[in-house]
């Protein structure tokens, strides 16, 4: 019979069936619960002065599991919402063992009560017109490598795609109308393996036929300057490089952290602003829950001025029935 109290082994099923195959969960969160062991697990050996290969279960209390949240913030310096993450990370891991191991159920309920902190939610960042507009002038179109930075920064911004769903997109992924009636369409491979399809505007599908051109369906649609499938770090070099060099002519860039997520809040942002509805932009950016899409009728600043002005412009006269008010229920619906 298997030691159940061994850590080793539960860690390994953990990552290698529950992650992968019972849950199907993206490959990035996958790394993420890694990473979070690889941290804990040199933490705990050295507090407990045990070998890694040699933990139990129980070594992994609820005191240094405190202690080694404690010690990312204050020695790394990571922030409590970071913090946060790598204790859910933990708990997770503490509910797998103590769902196949009843002798750990009590040990899992400690794990589970460790408080998280309060954090405040990240700034959403999003770009403004003109800022958007000089970004995507400055790669320079005369030559292969500015054409094909310009082609990605045009299907970040036109998909809403994340930086993941665009560097493992592939040829046979794009279904471009070219000169038949229609739409062109790309089918995007999100979290969980989830797909969507999204369609594509003229300009994101010129700029991809260009790219796809006498090249195989299994190829990479976006390549480096090496001639080699880009990666996520690559994507975000291009788009921080790109705005950079599209600060010299819209100066506000300069005080903005711009990155290809940033390009997929613009994009949201914008179709919000053009009234397109959250349930909508919900499908578009692959969303499992609409509460996630919200958060940009939160900080759409825009859309409140003009929510602010119609409220404004609809103060009843004196005497006038609520009956007749049409602004306030333009109002109404426009929130």
């Amino acid at each position: 019979m298997a030691d159940t109290r061994a850590l080793g082994p539960w860690l390994r099923r953990f990552l290698e069936e529950h992650l992968v195959s019972e849950r199907n969960l993206a490959r990035n969160t996958q790394l993420s619960y890694r990473d979070t062991l690889a941290l804990l697990l040199p933490f705990v050996a050295d507090n407990a002065r045990t070998p890694v290969d040699r933990l139990a279960v129980g070594d992994l209390s609820p005191e240094r599991v405190l202690a080694f949240l404690a010690h990312i913030e204050q020695r790394r310096g990571c922030s409590p919402r970071t913090r946060n993450q790598r204790l859910a990370a933990i708990r997770t891991f503490a509910c797998y063992v103590a769902g196949r191991s009843p002798e750990h159920v009590e040990w899992c309920g400690r794990i589970r009560a460790i408080p998280r902190k309060k954090a405040a939610p990240p700034p959403v960042g999003y770009l403004e017109k003109h800022e958007l507009d000089a970004l995507l002038a400055a790669p320079d179109a005369s030559t292969p490598q500015g054409r094909r930075e310009r082609a990605l920064l045009l299907f970040l911004y036109h998909t809403g795609a994340r930086a993941s769903e665009a560097a493992q997109l592939t040829i046979g992924r794009l279904q471009l109308a070219g000169k038949s009636p229609g739409h062109s369409l790309v089918i995007l491979r999100g979290k969980g393996g989830k797909t969507r399809l999204c369609p594509l505007l003229q300009g994101s599908a010129r700029a991809l036929a260009d790219l796809a051109e006498g090249r195989g369906a299994a190829e990479a649609v976006f390549m480096n300057r090496l001639g080699r499938p880009i990666t996520r770090s690559g994507i975000r070099q291009v788009v921080e490089r790109c705005a950079a060099k599209a600060a010299e002519h819209a100066p506000s860039l300069a005080a903005k952290k711009v990155g290809p997520h940033v390009l997929r809040h613009t994009a949201a942002t914008h179709m919000l602003r053009s009234g397109v509805d959250l349930n909508t932009i919900r499908a578009w950016l692959g969303h499992a829950r609409l509460d996630t899409t919200t958060v940009y009728a939160d900080i759409d600043i825009e859309t409140k001025a003009k929510a602010i002005a119609l409220f404004d412009s609809a103060e009843p006269a004196h005497g006038k029935s609520y009956r007749d008010d049409k602004g306030l229920m333009a109002y109404l619906r426009s929130l």
